[in-house]
């Protein structure tokens, strides 16, 4: 016999489709609603239900936004000419709190994967290309995660910067190969913006470039 009520049971079934939330922990979220007061639960629909309504990207950098422009990218007292390109809008809170970053940002919303296809196409990097061009910009900052997409799609986009008039940098110390910058921790993402550094140029690119000279 089944003893959790259907009500219940869609709510735990919910709960549990989002990510890093097993049957246990969702189980546990859903009684603790029940429990509270019901205006907190009708409180939390009301702000599900609008969620979608009220937040759309910025046309200009791609962050979740209830206005467009967003709130960095009409700041002027921020520097347009300084993008930093992160993979997801929870990587810009992150840098965004460091503090140290004083220019604007373009999501990408995704990472390149082949095996997924998952290619140009399907993340924001036509988008960046453009606006580089439309806003010359003078420095791209990649702070995409150190993990073999991140530094796949890091090295793709230098290639494809190379082609403008502008400097490419890269996080330099501070994350650890392998990690998500979302984790990282304030002190660790600050030395990595100050201390950003040129990208590793694509495999082949140097033997290329000695085989023109020995030319």
């Amino acid at each position: 016999m089944d003893v959790v009520p259907p009500a219940l049971a869609r709510l735990i079934a919910d709960l549990n489709r989002l990510p890093g939330i097993g049957r246990k922990t969702a189980t546990r979220l859903a009684l603790h609603l029940l429990r509270r007061p019901a205006a907190e639960a009708q409180a939390l629909g009301r702000d599900l239900l609008e969620l979608h309504g009220a937040i759309g990207l910025c046309s200009n950098c791609f962050a979740f936004s209830e206005s467009d422009p967003c709130r960095i990218c009409g700041d002027g007292g921020r520097d347009p000419r300084l993008i930093c390109v992160v993979e997801e809008p929870a990587d810009l809170m992150a840098v965004e709190k460091t503090g140290v970053f004083k220019g604007q940002y373009h999501i990408l919303h995704g990472v390149l994967s082949p095996m997924d296809g998952i290619g140009p196409d399907e993340i924001k990097v036509g988008d960046l290309l453009r606006r580089v061009r439309r806003q010359e910009v003078r420095e791209v900052l990649i702070a995409t995660s150190s993990t073999v997409p991140g530094e796949a799609t890091a090295a793709y986009l230098a290639g494809q910067l190379a082609r403008l008039p502008v400097r490419v940098t890269r996080l330099a110390c501070g994350i650890p190969m392998g990690m998500d910058i979302k984790y990282a921790d304030e002190l660790t993402l600050a030395r990595a913006i100050e201390a950003r550094r040129d990208p590793s140029p694509p495999p082949g690119r140097d033997a290329g470039r000695e085989e023109e000279r020995r030319r």
